[in-house]
């Protein structure tokens, strides 16, 4: 086993990437605090050439040093939208027809185990506040809940690592209908 070099990844650089097909989604940050949460995910939506990032309320914008600490120059890359209110960027998707579905333990909540997605569907995923999740305004907008199965003391995985779990969970059950190869 030897680790590949940078020139044996094969990597885009940011240009080619934006011409590339992306995935049908967007990811909604709810008032997101942490600036290197918000790289982080930066940073894997462009591993998984995600649409669109759509930030909302509180959560900061780039450029910033804070963000690019994490985000490895992914803001480049990534297309991104501000809005002032996460209900804005709600409304912005529902006339695009994106299903939208919020990251949040609910009384209705899916397990994500259990969840299908339906083929030539776009969806934007929400993604809530560290501490308080998403608000119970933005809630009633989605149109369903999914949840990460947990079994520890803890109720919630970082706002990042939630994010790539669940992309990495649409690429899995549509890799067959995704041609990025």
């Amino acid at each position: 086993m030897k680790k590949l070099s940078i020139e044996e990844l094969h990597r885009i650089d940011a240009e080619t990437f934006k011409k590339k097909e992306k995935l049908p989604v967007v990811i909604i940050l709810d008032n997101i605090r942490s600036q290197y949460n918000i790289g982080s995910v930066f940073r894997t939506c462009d591993a998984f050439r995600v649409k669109e990032v759509l930030l909302c309320g509180i959560s900061a914008t780039p450029p910033s040093r804070e963000i690019e600490k994490s985000a490895l120059g992914s803001t480049q890359s990534v297309q991104w939208k501000y809005f002032e209110s996460t209900t804005q960027a709600l409304l912005y998707c529902k006339q695009k027809n994106f299903q939208i579905i919020a990251i949040e333990q609910t009384d209705e909540s899916k397990d994500i185990r259990q969840f299908h997605y339906l083929p030539k569907q776009s969806y934007a995923f929400v993604f809530g506040n560290e501490v308080k999740g998403i608000e119970q305004s933005v809630l009633n907008m989605c149109d369903v809940s999914i949840e990460i199965p947990q079994f520890g003391t803890k109720h919630s995985f970082n706002v990042a690592v939630t994010t790539a779990i669940v992309l990495y969970d649409f690429f899995v059950k549509c890799s067959n209908e995704i041609n990025f190869f």
